[in-house]
């Protein structure tokens, strides 16, 4: 979206729920190439269609960001407050030769700070084309990390659910115990 004054940069996290892993948020400043009407929320896509969405945004876009808050900082300041690190570090993340930004929309209640002013939209994942940008980029890069996490720790499956709280994660927790990776302020047995 262009307004008078210059470019609109969206961001939204994306790791909020797991039990285990980074949560990670990217910032997106959308290009002239993008169709925005084929953007949605990542939770609405299919995992296949998601990666070659992000793809296509990674390669048209006219700048992302990406950021992250890990496990052990999740732990000291909650998921809240590490959701806004990682969405900050997201948009520090931009490249340094990235187009001026007038506004910065983020997805949820909430807006970390930064050097620009920023809006929070309640599910502007849905119905903002720069923040499902982000969405999209944030859901994909997680899922890759975790993917590549499950190659050094494979007794958790975390290429299968990602670090979420399901009946096969938990019962993992409970045979081999918690990763290194796992969020100890998180109640991982329920």
């Amino acid at each position: 979206m262009v307004d008078s004054t210059g470019l609109i940069c969206g961001i939204d996290e994306a790791g909020r729920g797991p039990l285990a892993g980074p949560v990670c948020a990217a910032a997106v400043i959308l290009g002239p190439l993008i169709d925005r009407r084929a953007l949605k929320d990542s939770k609405q896509l299919s995992a296949g269609r998601r990666e070659r969405s992000a793809a296509h945004i990674i390669s048209e876009a006219a700048a992302v960001g990406i950021g992250w808050a890990w496990p052990e900082e999740i732990d000291r300041i909650n998921i809240h407050h590490a959701s806004l690190l990682a969405m900050q570090r997201a948009f520090e993340a931009l490249p340094s030769d990235s187009p001026l930004v007038s506004m910065v929309l983020v997805d949820g209640k909430f807006t970390p700070p930064l050097p620009r002013p920023a809006e929070a939209i309640v599910k502007g994942d849905a119905t903002v084309a720069e923040i499902s940008a982000a969405s999209i980029v944030a859901k994909v890069a997680r899922d890759r990390w975790m993917l590549r996490y499950s190659w050094i720790e494979s007794k958790w499956s975390f290429e299968t659910h990602k670090g979420y709280p399901t009946v096969k994660h938990r019962e993992l927790c409970r045979l081999h115990g918690l990763s290194p990776i796992h969020r100890r302020s998180f109640k991982i047995y329920p």
